[in-house]
């Protein structure tokens, strides 16, 4: 008589893969973080892909007072993607929702927040993909406003300045999109991509960084890290995977790439600081338009975490010059 199925992957008890292939996900989680309620935003759930049955939460400010953006211009657009190691997250979580409500008040620009396909049911690159649909969703948007597009999109946002924000695995999902983008494999016209904010990026290798060894951080430590590549990355694939490595052994050269400009925060607390501020480093030698600027002592995700803190106001300050300078 064979054994009961037992636990072989445990993220937290939010995700449980047992040792028979069935997976348990909690739907009723005590998140501990209250939704924040902003009168100035307003927002709204939309399907974005049919067959896959994904939505978008689109968040819309209710007065323009703090865009960056000149006063004749129209509200820029802001793709937000969210982390959770590509296993865990959604549009409606509540740390997620409060920082698109920060995003959408702080920078007076529409916030479009898509939800993925979740590993270890779907695999890198699905993940990777669903954000390649949901640009795509915003290019049927600005093709059709003439026509009967979503009336939030509708004569009131500027699709030629699109910033797209990707917080941990969702950053690594960022510059993919840039990646993609950049070498003309996927025509986003006329949305145009004007720059990318990699916030505490999900990179991985197989050579330990220094700041990986620790020490470990309050909700995150390398053994948690470790297990989101084990149940996020293609079967028989490691670390050093193109997907997870930018530079890795095997990973393409991105020197011929036409990247748009990007812009990595990070936390000096973070295990991932190091592979944060290489990719920057990196990318910087190969002539790229990059920018890192790290926050001594915080932790990863302090922005999406806390995103009203007083250290956020310094964030959404740098997402403003940023998408100012960016902006023509």
């Amino acid at each position: 008589m064979g054994s009961l199925p037992h636990i072989v992957e445990d993220c937290m008890g939010v995700l449980q893969l047992f040792s028979d292939g069935t997976i348990f996900r909690l739907k009723d989680i005590n998140f501990n973080i209250p939704v924040v309620h902003d009168n100035s935003v307003i927002f709204k759930d939309c399907l974005y892909d049919e067959k896959l049955n994904l939505h978008l939460r689109m968040y819309k400010p209710t007065s323009t007072k703090s865009s960056p953006m000149p006063r004749n211009l129209h509200l820029p657009i802001i793709v937000y993607i969210h982390g959770g190691g590509f296993c865990v997250g959604s549009r409606v979580w509540p740390n997620c929702h409060n920082c698109c409500v920060r995003l959408a008040s702080g920078l007076g620009a529409l916030v479009i927040a898509p939800d993925y396909r979740l590993a270890p049911e779907h695999r890198l690159p699905a993940a990777i993909d669903d954000a390649v649909s949901a640009v795509r969703w915003l290019k049927g948007q600005a093709l059709g406003v003439s026509t009967g597009g979503d009336a939030w999109l509708s004569g009131t946002v500027d699709f030629d300045r699109v910033y797209i924000v990707g917080d941990s695995s969702g950053g690594n999902i960022a510059h993919h999109l840039a990646v993609r983008f950049g070498s003309g494999s996927f025509e986003v016209y006329p949305v145009r991509v004007r720059g990318y904010v990699l916030l505490g990026p999900f990179f991985g290798g197989e050579v330990r960084t220094k700041s990986e060894e620790g020490p470990s951080e309050e909700l995150l430590n390398l053994e948690i890290l470790d297990r989101f590549w084990r149940l996020s990355m293609p079967i028989g694939e490691n670390r050093d995977h193109p997907l997870a490595n930018p530079f890795g052994p095997a990973s393409p050269s991105l020197e011929k790439v036409a990247l748009d400009p990007i812009l990595v925060i990070a936390g000096g607390s973070e295990l991932l600081k190091d592979r944060a501020e290489d990719y920057a480093k990196r990318l910087k030698e190969l002539g790229k338009e990059i920018e890192y600027v790290q926050f001594e002592g915080k932790q990863h995700g302090f922005f999406t975490n806390d995103p009203f803190s007083e250290i956020a106001k310094e964030v959404i300050q740098l997402l403003k010059q940023f998408m100012l300078e960016n902006c023509m």
